[in-house]
């Protein structure tokens, strides 16, 4: 899920273009104060547009919030004045993992960014002696993930026993492989080539939750697949599968989303969907996936083929290989299993996957 450059076309490699990403690395489950500032404003979205709150932001502030989230309510996090300097940095559209227990714990998109110490402290009241948490950013997207360090140690070239112990803001190539190794796609992103709508603009609402929906630990909500900020169940699968292959590994974007895989190889072009589970409905879904994306592809695809924790069954399989469609399945760790379509199927389907 990459940030993009504007020059980009839609359909060009994400790794092409990421100049301006930054990722922030929140340390957020350490301390007790941490880890009751993750419950009261990540874990639930706070309505900053009833009184209580609204009445400390700006009017620049409040329009900035309304305008990202206009159902007048958003996740919140924040940064001690120690961070002022690489906090100045950060922008709508960076990236934020959150860390504690030795790994990536979520994924967020950050949204509005703003200092406002009162608005801080209303949300997170210091603890005598305490530092405001005063530069404040929302969270347009907010994902739970399960990433060990050792994955993001190396991915920018870290020691396997670092364990982040502060805030950090990576940028350039470090911040590009952390967006690229964890396959991650911003909703600014997505909006800013065209392939997803901004918030309606309107005025914000007054929120009030129901009673017995105050103290809920998590708030459920759905979102569309071509804005997919982190997909955290197939991500492992991906990536044990991508350290098999000899050739690098990409993705594009396009009316339709993301893709997982995208090959340029010495075999050809081949467009690949991952799924972390082998039910029906899973196939069927990465199947229609695979279909929309594949007129898309930067270069005319040779192949499709849907990636998979374990062998199919025959009605799955059988769904694959009538519209021409491979099945990759996972054997035993870093040992993968094709299952290719019919030549002569594939051979037919080919012309209706690059019907443009």
């Amino acid at each position: 899920m990459g940030i993009s450059d504007l020059t980009q076309t839609a359909a060009e490699p994400v790794s092409q273009a990421e100049p301006e990403a930054r990722v922030l690395v929140c340390p957020a489950y350490g301390s007790s104060e941490s880890r009751k500032h993750w419950h009261d404003t990540l874990e639930q979205e706070v309505a900053f547009a009833e009184e209580g709150l609204a009445r400390h932001l700006t009017p620049r502030q409040l329009d900035r919030l309304a305008s990202l989230h206009p159902e007048g309510a958003a996740r919140f996090w924040g940064a001690t004045p120690t961070h002022d300097k690489a906090m100045a940095k950060v922008r709508t559209g960076d990236v934020a993992l959150f860390t504690g227990k030795n790994k990536v714990l979520a994924v967020g998109e950050v949204g509005a960014v703003f200092a406002n110490e009162e608005f801080a402290d209303a949300l997170w009241p210091p603890r005598p002696g305490g530092k405001s948490w005063r530069t404040v950013y929302s969270l347009r997207d907010f994902v739970p993930a399960d990433v060990p360090y050792k994955v993001l140690t190396r991915l920018i070239g870290y020691s396997d026993n670092h364990k982040f112990p502060g805030q950090l803001v990576l940028e350039g190539d470090k911040a590009r492989a952390v967006i690229d190794g964890l396959r991650i796609t911003t909703r600014t992103a997505m909006e800013q080539l065209g392939l997803a709508e901004p918030p309606a603009p309107g005025p914000v609402p007054s929120r009030r939750a129901e009673l017995e929906r105050q103290h809920t630990s998590t708030v459920g909500f759905e979102r569309a697949a071509a804005t997919t900020l982190y997909r955290r169940e197939e991500q492992p699968l991906v990536r044990e599968f991508c350290a098999t292959l000899t050739i690098a590994a990409g993705r594009f974007r396009c009316p339709a989303g993301v893709c997982d895989i995208y090959l340029e190889g010495p075999d050809g072009v081949e467009v690949i969907e991952a799924k972390s589970r082998t039910a029906h409905a899973y196939v069927r879904e990465a199947l229609s996936q695979l279909l929309d994306y594949a007129p898309h592809s930067p270069l005319p695809a040779d192949r499709l083929a849907v990636l998979v924790p374990a062998p199919l069954d025959e009605r799955e399989l059988s769904l694959l290989h009538r519209y021409g469609i491979d099945c990759i399945h996972r054997v035993s760790p870093g040992v993968f299993q094709r299952v290719p379509a019919p030549d002569r199927r594939r051979r037919l389907m080919r012309g209706l996957w690059t019907a443009g």
